[in-house]
């Protein structure tokens, strides 16, 4: 341990009025210590003083604009041939000319869905036990094949679960991608503060800390080589999606190609909400800026949960986190960063009372910070490019065990997606009375990415059902009983 190191960091906390977090320094040992000071020294104390100061000493008002109007939306393209011909053509030459990568945040363990692990190794396919990382890795896959590229996979991670996201795709050897082509990112941590704006302590020699959320992606894309990386291979496209939704199409070129026709810095796909309060933040124009109402600010703005005379939600275009960034952009925001809007939580946080204890509150305590990425489209210099999307197949986001968005309804979601594929194919799927699959199913996303893929690798083939079925990569068929060949 540095004792000048030491001496500037107490210094630089009781600058801020932060000198508190070292008032247990003689409880810890060298390796806590060390600890302590490498998190101090990675904390932006201007930063979090700045913040405290205009969300906690002096709450602002909402931010209120004169009109708000619903953002002009593109048609859907859910399988190739529909929608615009032209952005298909223009996202797979954008592929097959190495132009994209993909952008992966998942720094969330599975605590909600009963987990002990990071989420995306969560093993969201009912038969195969297939994860989520797995899922989204065969995509790259078959993207690989179909268009000849690289793909190269960015994947942020959080000091929670970096180490085991890292053991995981090393016991799985990258899902066959190559580990030249896996690159993992973390995240910066801020510190949790209380109502007196002051850090927090959950253990003698521990802030309190949580991740500057998922707008963190942009200095993180900066600061770990992401851009860099980008750069030497080609890559100025990255398409950014979150790992709890398995259903997310990874580098869509549909959506892809929209972004390059309209030669957009950062393009959004939209979910079409059927109530408005639906837990999902809202595209719209705000005096005429694009941006994102997270859903937890909709009732300051009550016109955005408005319906008109049929019932339908006036201002449908729910956010599911899923958009193409161009690696210029990227930059250009990170370089103004300090202009980056931050939102504020107010959370039950455990902390450590005078005498050491760790006390776990019944009711909020304190404050988190953090950024949301969809508040990048504020610096666009271009008309909104938000493309909507088919929903089933393409947006069931797993937050919990049970109930909406959850593991449950994701699996649902694979049987009634690929259920329909199957039909199509000649294979009788069964279905209870409402018209739900009746069976777990399961396609590898590396056998097919689309219904048109699936018929075409399918043709002349069915799969004997029994009480559920899983196709491999090869299209090798595995019963919820066990094996069952396919019958040509």
């Amino acid at each position: 341990m540095n004792k000048n190191h030491e001496a500037e960091l107490r210094n630089r906390c009781a600058e801020f009025g932060q000198d508190h977090v070292f008032r247990f320094w003689d409880r810890l040992d060298s390796g806590e210590r060390d600890a302590l000071l490498d998190t101090l020294s990675g904390i932006d104390f201007p930063l979090m003083d700045r913040l405290a100061k205009q969300w906690i000493f002096e709450a602002p008002a909402p931010a209120t604009f004169d009109r708000i109007t619903p953002v002009p939306v593109l048609p859907k393209g859910a399988e190739p041939g529909e929608g615009s011909p032209g952005a298909w053509d223009a996202g797979e030459a954008a592929l097959r000319a190495g132009r994209v990568g993909i952008f992966l945040v998942a720094g969330g363990q599975g605590t909600r869905l009963g987990f002990p692990g990071p989420k995306g190794c969560y093993p969201i396919g009912p038969i195969t036990g297939r994860s989520l990382f797995q899922y989204h890795a065969e995509k790259i896959l078959n993207l690989r094949r179909r268009y000849g590229c690289t793909l190269p996979w960015y994947i942020m991670v959080s000091d929670t679960n970096e180490e085991a996201t890292r053991d995981y795709f090393g016991e799985h050897d990258c899902f066959g991608l190559g580990a030249e082509n896996v690159q993992f990112i973390r995240q910066r941590m801020v510190p949790c503060m209380d109502d007196r704006g002051r850090f927090m302590l959950d253990a003698p020699g521990h802030l309190a800390m949580n991740p500057n959320g998922h707008g963190g992606c942009i200095p993180a894309m900066v600061e770990n080589g992401v851009l860099d990386d980008a750069c030497r291979r080609g890559v100025d496209l990255l398409s950014y999606f979150q790992v709890d939704n398995w259903a997310v199409k990874v580098a869509d070129p549909y959506f892809i190609g929209w972004h390059v026709l309209k030669n957009a810095e950062m393009s959004s796909k939209i979910h079409r909400k059927t109530q408005p309060r639906e837990a999902v933040g809202v595209h719209c124009l705000c005096d005429g800026q694009y941006q994102v109402i997270e859903y937890s600010e909709l009732d300051i703005y009550p016109q955005l949960l408005e319906t008109d005379a049929d019932g339908n939600v006036v201002y449908f275009a729910g956010n599911p986190a899923m958009h193409i960034l161009s690696t210029d952009f990227v930059q250009r925001v990170y370089d103004q960063f300090d202009r980056f809007p931050w939102h504020l939580a107010h959370k039950k946080i455990p902390f450590l009372d005078q005498q050491g204890g760790l006390v776990k509150p019944e009711k909020p305590n304190g404050y988190k910070f953090e950024t949301f990425v969809f508040d990048a489209l504020q610096f666009i210099r271009h008309e909104p490019v938000a493309v909507e999307i088919q929903s089933l197949g393409e947006y069931t986001p797993t937050k919990q065990y049970e109930g909406d968005n959850s593991v449950v309804a994701s699996r649902q979601s694979m049987a009634n997606h690929w259920g329909g594929w199957l039909d199509a194919a000649g294979t009788d799927i069964p279905r209870d009375p409402a018209g739900n699959v009746a069976i777990p199913l399961e396609i590898s996303p590396a056998f097919a990415l689309t219904r048109e893929e699936f018929l075409h690798r399918a043709a002349g083939k069915t799969w004997p059902p029994d009480g559920g079925l899983a196709l491999d990569a090869d299209g090798n068929a595995l019963s919820a009983g066990g094996a069952a060949p396919a019958k040509t």
